[in-house]
C-alpha cells in the first residue's frame, strides 16, 4: 500500500517516539531527506539512534538534530565535518558506533532480511573490531557485525519503491511495510512497519 502525503509532518504522524531507531539515507548531504529531517526536529522527539553514513555537518542534514541534542548515539562510517558532533563526542555527550560503509550497508540489509548477525574480514585488526567476536574460516580472521534493524527508514527520491523498507523492524510476522511518500515535491519518503 502506498500513500501521498502533502508535507512531511503528515507523513510521519504516529510514526514518532522517543528512543527509535532511524535509519537515514543520502551520501555527505547529497541525497538527504531534509524536509524529513527538518519534520523530525520540530517534534522533539529525542534520544534517537541513527544509522547513516554520516552525520551531517554543522546545522545541516543530520546536524540539525545533533544541534538541538535530539541524538543518543550515531551509527556510522564518516563524521569528519561536523564540529557539533565532535562536541558532543569528546563531551561524552553522545554514543558513536563507527562502521565501514560497505559493512553498514550490509549491516542494513541483513536486518532487514532477519540475518541477526553475518562474519567479515573488512575491520579485523583495527578499532572496529574491539569487542566484537572474532570467529576462524579457512584460516582467516573474521568479525562478527549485527544486523541492523531500524523503527523507520527515511529516504529522499523522485519515486519510491521502498527497497529501503526491509530494514525496518517489523512488529509481527504479519505485519505489512508501508511506503509514505511527500506530494507537493515528491523529493523525499519514509519507510516504516505497519500492523
Amino acid at each position: 500500500m502506498q500513500k501521498i502525503y502533502a508535507n512531511p509532518e503528515n507523513a510521519l504522524e504516529g510514526l514518532l517516539f522517543d528512543g527509535m531507531t532511524i535509519a537515514a539515507g543520502g551520501f555527505g548531504l547529497c541525497g538527504i531527506p531534509e524536509r524529513l529531517i527538518d519534520a523530525i526536529q520540530a517534534s522533539g522527539v529525542n534520544d534517537l539512534v541513527i544509522a547513516s553514513n554520516n552525520a551531517g555537518i554543522d546545522n545541516e542534514g543530520l546536524g540539525k538534530l545533533l544541534r538541538t541534542r535530539q541524538v543518543k548515539k550515531m551509527i556510522s562510517s564518516y563524521v569528519g565535518e561536523n564540529k557539533e558532533f565532535e562536541r558532543q563526542y569528546l563531551a561524552g555527550e553522545l554514543e558513536v558506533e563507527f562502521s565501514p560503509q560497505g559493512t553498514l550497508a550490509e549491516r542494513m540489509r541483513a536486518g532487514g532480511a532477519g540475518i541477526p548477525g553475518f562474519y567479515t574480514k573488512t575491520g579485523v585488526g583495527t578499532q572496529v573490531a574491539e569487542g566484537k567476536e572474532v570467529k576462524q574460516f579457512d584460516g582467516e580472521d573474521y568479525i562478527l557485525e549485527r544486523g541492523i534493524r531500524a523503527d523507520l527508514s527515511i529516504i529522499k527520491g523522485w519515486r519510491a519503491t521502498c527497497r529501503r523498507r526491509r530494514a525496518v523492524r517489523s512488529a509481527s510476522p504479519r505485519s505489512r511495510r508501508l511506503c509514505r511518500s511527500e506530494a507537493s515535491t515528491p523529493t523525499a519518503s519514509i519507510c516504516r512497519r505497519s500492523t
